[in-house]
């Protein structure tokens, strides 16, 4: 292969390096989407309500339970540990950050299309 300028004679790409090209050029781009929030933040008191609803368990036996869950998950986040809570999902600790009068903790949540999916169809209403 040669150039019309210099008449000099271009090296092909070696093959491993033409296939690190293919697949840079193929690449798959994680999006940085914000999440869309759908409404005001679940309460302790509307999550005891709704899993009533949902379990037909009385109230007065379904609350200790559920305060205790989440005195669990609060002192599983706070020792740092991974969780994998399905259909929650998968819940991987990333950093934490330490404030004045608070500790920041982020984490990452990994869930399956199919949760998400059956959560979206869920939230739309009659004639959405």
């Amino acid at each position: 292969m040669t150039t019309a300028k210099t008449g000099k004679t271009k090296k092909k790409p070696a093959p491993a390096k033409r296939a690190v090209n293919a697949a840079v050029k193929s690449a798959a781009v994680v999006s940085r989407a914000k999440p869309q929030l759908s409404g005001a933040e679940l309460k302790k008191k509307e999550l005891i309500d709704l899993v009533v609803e949902k379990s037909a368990v009385q109230k007065n036996h379904a609350k200790p339970v559920i305060e205790a869950m989440l005195e669990v998950l609060g002192e599983t986040v706070a020792k740092g540990r991974e969780m994998n809570l399905q259909p929650l999902g998968k819940v991987k600790y990333n950093r934490v950050k330490e404030a004045d009068n608070a500790r920041i903790v982020i984490l990452k949540l990994r869930q399956n299309k199919v949760v998400a999916a059956a959560a979206k169809d869920t939230d739309a209403g009659p004639g959405e």
